[in-house]
């Protein structure tokens, strides 16, 4: 009974995991990789769950996001990158952390969460799973909460946590100027300054 037991709560969890996916618009091959689901088992999921839910939700073609020049596109982008590193560091999402100065983004936005964290390259080729994909949706919707009309999506957070916890393109680091936290190339060419750093400064 009790292995009955076990297996029914992990087979639980992943379909649980799925929902909470799928409310993200995650992708059908997205999810398979968190969850171990089959494409069948997912989409009936999705129709089962289209039937209840109270808005539309879409279901996107193609790749998974996979570009990580789209973090430092614009400043706008690179602040809320900045904000959702350290929401992931915060809620234990990426591995092997160590603590770090807080991101001055996170400071102006959420005085609450400043305290952030940076992680070192763990070396494993990716966080998937259902423990840890439960904390990723938790930091996704605390980030959404502090940031509403972000621009970075659902997708694009499991990619940013995966290549953060890879550590072979990206990397937690600190502002040459200020010491807040940011994220850089792994090996930049140059020092590494936070967006506000970067601004021009104001005449006096």
């Amino acid at each position: 009974m009790r292995i009955y037991d076990d297996r029914y709560s992990r087979e639980r969890a992943r379909m649980e995991l799925a929902l909470r996916f799928l409310h993200h618009e995650a992708r059908t091959q997205t999810i398979r990789a968190w969850t171990g689901l089959s494409d069948d088992r997912i989409r009936k999921l999705y129709r089962s769950y289209l039937s209840q839910a109270r808005r539309h939700l879409p279901r996107h073609r193609g790749k998974s996001p996979h570009q990580v020049a789209y973090f430092t596109r614009s400043l706008r982008l690179q602040e809320e990158t900045a904000l959702l590193a350290s929401v992931l560091s915060l809620l234990g999402v990426l591995p092997a952390v160590v603590s770090a100065a807080p991101s001055a983004a996170a400071s102006d936005v959420a005085p609450h969460i400043a305290a952030a964290a940076t992680a070192a390259p763990a070396g494993c080729a990716s966080l998937r799973g259902v423990t840890r994909g439960m904390l990723l949706c938790q930091a996704f919707e605390a980030f959404r909460l502090l940031l509403p009309s972000a621009q970075i999506s659902f997708e694009h957070a499991v990619f940013l946590a995966t290549a953060l916890a890879r550590g072979d393109q990206l990397r937690l680091g600190d502002c040459s100027d200020c010491g807040s936290l940011m994220v850089t190339e792994r090996f930049p060419l140059r020092n590494s300054r936070c967006t506000h750093c970067a601004l021009p400064a104001q005449p006096g």
